[in-house]
């Protein structure tokens, strides 16, 4: 059954509205493209392998819910709950996802491709290998965030929280890190290639083996980070560094 207007219907025995206490509900494999889900109670639901495409889920309370492989493509997230949720391999493709609370969540090989993350809180997420390619993540909190291996082409990271966040081995490629803090951040083998990090804190953080081919570092507080050759970087923040190269 495909939801497609903003009406109250049933699916796999659960009524499907906008508000639904729909805790614990079984919807595996779900049609629910379209469905208003708006402000609903998912908490600890089943939602392997649903179609969320579209939805409505503002507001909605997906605490500890389970979508791995969901499909979410452009699905409205703002202020959800996603705390502790399970989206590994989950397609969140231009996803709409501003100040939704993502702590702890397990985003492992998650499509994020496009998503808009502006102010969330993916504090302790492990994002390890996801696609974050073009997604906006302007001051989003990814404190001790896992994003290893994750590919952040030309991501927008403006303000970004990236205190001891893991980034070995990112690919970000023409990402915009102005005003970033990567404070004790560990990006070993990372590529920066072309990225922006004017007026960034990377206060010793790890850039060991980083390619930082022509990256931009104008005014960035590189106070004790160990440089992609091994070296120890100076106490003094740079103010007219333009192109680094090693």
């Amino acid at each position: 059954m495909t939801l497609r207007y903003y009406l109250s219907m049933g699916v796999n025995g659960y009524n499907i509205e906008p508000g639904a206490d729909l805790v614990g509900a079984d919807l595996r494999g779900a049609d629910l493209e379209t469905a208003n889900l708006k402000d609903a109670n998912l908490k600890d639901a089943e939602l392997e392998g649903a179609d969320l495409q579209h939805a409505d889920l503002v507001g909605a309370n997906l605490e500890g819910a389970n979508l791995e492989g969901a499909n979410l493509k452009v699905a409205n997230l703002k202020v959800a709950n996603l705390k502790d949720a399970h989206l590994r391999r989950a397609v969140l493709r231009d996803a709409k996802l501003r100040k939704a609370n993502l702590v702890g969540a397990n985003l492992v090989s998650a499509n994020l491709t496009g998503a808009n993350l502006t102010d969330a809180n993916l504090t302790d997420a492990d994002l390890t290998c996801a696609d974050l390619k073009g997604a906006n993540l302007v001051y989003a909190n990814l404190t001790d965030a896992d994003l290893s291996f994750a590919d952040l082409r030309g991501a927008n990271l403006v303000g970004a929280d990236l205190v001891g966040a893991d980034l070995t081995g990112a690919n970000l490629t023409g990402a915009d890190l102005v005003g970033a803090d990567l404070t004790g951040a560990d990006l070993r083998g990372a590529n920066l290639t072309d990225a922006d990090l004017g007026s960034a804190k990377l206060i010793s953080a790890n850039l060991t083996n980083v390619d930082m081919e022509n990256a931009h570092l104008t005014t960035a507080d590189l106070r004790g980070a160990i440089m992609p050759d091994g070296s120890r970087h100076p106490d003094v923040v740079l103010d007219d560094v333009i192109n680094y190269k090693p």
